[in-house]
């Protein structure tokens, strides 16, 4: 729903929200990569944990690129 002056009576643009979930996502599957490196590492497979680490170091990189993003929608409200 949006006034009259085109400004949204949302607390969050929908763009935001987006953003702010996919965050949320990332973070839940960094956590679960914890717990599935130490999984590997309880049967001793190591060719397990290098997949698990890698996936989970690409999981915190598109987070920080989707925390950028985000700070930009909120700044200006679009990028």
């Amino acid at each position: 729903m949006t006034q009259g002056n085109g400004h949204s009576q949302e607390p969050i643009s929908n763009l935001e929200y987006d953003f702010l979930t996919v965050l949320h996502n990332k973070a839940e599957a960094v956590r679960a990569y914890e717990t599935y490196i130490k999984d590997a590492k309880a049967v001793n497979s190591q060719p397990c944990v290098d997949l698990f680490q890698k996936l989970r170091q690409s999981e915190i990189e598109q987070a920080q690129e989707i925390r950028r993003h985000l700070q930009e929608v909120m700044q200006h409200g679009k990028m």
